[in-house]
């Protein structure tokens, strides 16, 4: 007889039964990610992923770890909490995309201060549905419920990836060199980064947020709420067209910031504003919050959500097979000879 339950742990705020309802809602979404590779089911103490090997004459395990961060109040402000799961899986797929790894499998946390297992599943639903974007699996995860650490209706959302690379396949920016061109892949918007200032000067709270936006040809809800943009098959097709040099994941920090992490010491990105693709909402919160263009650059995306280095013989070649896959990509700059850095014209 399977009796797991305890009433005094229930009067001190945690009940265990609804977390064991919340696995039983969330299963479904979990099995539908489940690739070549995963051993048994959800429930158990870990997750168990046998990779497969063959055709591989050095495997490397490339992982990443991130969390949604302060996005996360706009979900509790909206009461909708199925699309953070793909941010949380996408800003720590796609940073192992630039490191050259497929993704295999994806853990994730979900911490709140009380359990209920409807929002719970959603939550979960919105990892699941990152992780087929992505081509990985949902192999495990934890719930904690820490009454009197998070308020009751408030939640806390992290996890971490594992991909896999042949090792003369991996993308290191050994190859980048002056005249050498950069490749942007266009975000969804404002991403996962950023959201402690642009909930500051827009002013965000209920009234806000179902505003339309005429500018956004939305309300600014939907807007902020827009999931992260997960890269691996545009990753996939652009390196199945020309020879990607490095790849940087546009995430916290921005241009000046993530840019010179792909570049070598004696080489600067030389890039063209003008030929970014500019989501109007970077220009909402530059105009609302009076920003300065370079505080701008060095906090958001800027509609870049990664940036590709290839030999300037192949960008034109690298935009249409983007294009191809339904990706908006663009010819935003080119490598000069300078000091490790970011210049912007």
């Amino acid at each position: 007889m399977n009796d797991s339950s305890s009433e005094s742990y229930k009067k001190a705020g945690v009940d265990i039964t609804a977390g064991y309802n919340a696995v039983r809602l969330m299963r479904s979404e979990v099995e539908k990610t489940f690739v070549k590779g995963v051993m048994g089911t959800i429930g158990g103490f870990s997750g168990l992923f046998e990779p497969d090997f063959s055709g591989m004459q050095r495997p490397v395990l490339v992982s990443g770890t991130d969390g949604v961060g302060t996005k996360l109040k706009i979900a509790f402000l909206m009461d909708k909490h199925d699309t953070v799961g793909i941010d949380c899986v996408a800003m720590c797929v796609n940073d192992i995309l630039c490191s050259g790894a497929s993704p295999l499998f994806f853990l994730d946390y979900i911490a709140l201060g009380k359990l209920n297992a409807q929002k719970v599943a959603s939550i979960v639903k919105g990892v699941a549905d990152g992780c087929v974007a992505a081509g990985c699996a949902l192999i495990g995860g934890e719930t904690a419920e820490m009454p009197g650490f998070y308020p009751e209706n408030e939640y806390d959302l992290a996890g971490f990836a594992v991909g896999m690379a042949d090792h003369k396949n991996l993308i290191d920016g050994a190859d980048v060199k002056p005249g050498d061109a950069l490749i942007a892949i266009a975000s969804s918007g404002v991403h996962s980064n950023g959201f402690s200032l642009v909930r500051r000067v827009l002013e965000v709270n209920e009234k806000t947020l179902s505003r339309y936006e005429p500018e956004l040809k939305k309300t600014l809800g939907e807007e902020l709420l827009t999931p992260t943009r997960i890269y691996a098959d545009a990753i996939s097709a652009l390196r199945a067209a020309v020879k990607v040099k490095a790849l940087s994941h546009i995430t916290g920090g921005g241009f000046y910031e993530n840019i010179p992490r792909m570049l070598k010491e004696d080489v600067c990105a030389k890039i063209e504003k003008k030929a970014l693709p500019r989501s109007p909402v970077f220009d909402l919160i530059m105009q609302k919050g009076n920003i300065s263009e370079h505080d701008m650059y060095n906090t958001f995306n800027m509609g870049a959500g990664i940036v590709a280095v290839v030999s300037s013989d192949d960008a034109s070649r690298a935009v249409l097979a983007l294009n191809a896959v339904g990706e908006r990509a663009h010819i935003i700059g080119e490598c000069v000879k300078g000091e490790k850095g970011v210049e912007l014209y």
